[in-house]
Parts: C-alpha cells; sequence; structure tokens
C-alpha cells in the first residue's frame, strides 16, 4: 500500500500527538534548578534534594505509616520534588543574580505568581507560582528568601494545591503555615 508523504507526515504528527501531551505534561512544571555549586561551599547548612518518578515511587512504597497516606496519594500524582537549600552564617551570602537565574527561566515559560508574601517581623519573603497546564497545574515553584538564606522548591507533575500543605516538612518542602488559620485576635 502506497501512502503519500502528506499521509505519512500526518500520521506520524497524530502519533505524537498523543503521545507527547503525556511526557510534556510532567516535564512542562520542571525548571532548569542550578546546583548553586559555588554557595554550597560556604554554606552552613544546604539541601540538595532531586527526585524523579522512579525515586519518588521508590519512596512512595517505603511510606507505611498510616499518617503518611495523604502524602502517597500527592506522590502519585507528581514526577519530582526538586529543591535547593541555603542557610549561611552571614547576612547576604548570596546574590540575587543566583535566584535571578531561575527566576528569568519561569518569568519566560508564563508561570503564574499565586501567592506574595513578605514579613517583616521575619525578614523573609515567599513566593508562589504554578505553571498551568490546560485546566490543571503541571508545577508549583516555592521561593522562600531572607537575608541569610534561600529555598526554591520544585514540584513537578499533577498538584493538588488543597493537598499541598501535606508536603510542607517533608522532602526539603519548607513549612509554609499552608493550611492553618493564622493566630491572634
Amino acid at each position: 500500500m502506497h501512502h503519500s508523504l502528506p499521509q505519512v507526515l500526518r500520521r506520524v504528527l497524530v502519533c505524537l500527538a498523543l503521545i507527547v501531551p503525556a511526557t510534556s505534561f510532567a516535564q512542562a512544571g520542571r525548571i532548569d534548578l542550578p546546583s548553586f555549586d559555588g554557595l554550597e561551599k560556604s554554606a552552613i547548612n544546604s539541601v540538595n534534594i532531586s527526585l524523579d518518578l522512579s525515586l519518588l515511587k521508590l519512596v512512595a512504597q517505603q511510606m507505611h505509616d498510616p499518617d503518611d497516606e495523604a502524602v502517597k496519594g500527592i506522590l502519585n500524582g507528581l514526577e519530582g520534588i526538586y529543591v535547593r537549600s541555603f542557610e549561611f552564617a552571614r547576612d547576604h551570602a548570596y546574590s540575587q543574580a543566583d535566584l535571578d537565574r531561575v527566576r528569568t527561566q519561569i518569568e519566560a515559560a508564563g508561570w503564574s505568581k499565586l501567592v506574595s508574601v513578605h514579613s517583616s517581623a521575619q525578614d523573609q519573603n515567599v513566593e508562589v507560582r504554578v505553571l498551568r497546564v490546560g485546566n490543571r497545574v503541571g508545577g508549583l515553584v516555592v521561593f522562600v528568601t531572607n537575608p541569610r538564606g534561600f529555598t526554591v522548591v520544585n514540584l513537578v507533575g499533577s498538584v493538588d494545591l488543597a493537598q499541598l500543605s501535606q508536603l510542607q516538612g517533608k522532602f526539603g518542602v519548607p513549612n509554609l503555615h499552608l493550611g492553618q488559620k493564622p493566630s491572634g485576635p
């Protein structure tokens, strides 16, 4: 059976259209987090976590505590968790340019700012950005900065924002007090 080039090309494009969304959905939410090698040497504490899909499945299999069921449910929708966190002994030991490399690629890719919080009392800034893929969240990035350090978290894959608070304090994700009622009057 003889197919013309346009028919073959059309079939190839249809096959790609069926395959690519499944793979690009997960990778669309992934940012290129640098290792920040130079900063690691001067930090008093540093965290570098890179959990891809296969490692996340392995971690989920090792979770047997009933309290971890909610976390396991969240992990099932994720394709990766990537964290870079640094704490320094003195203020301003890192430059804003270090973080601008990450922010530039997020702004170019169309991530939407979901939350931006500045706390003068804690001298801290928190920014949460999401990447929408169709009508779903395909990735999430959290920036936490203060004069003595910063944390960047990238969750890749289907992120249920209502369940996000379950990941706080686990896998290097900072506790942002999500889902907690504010204290005070």
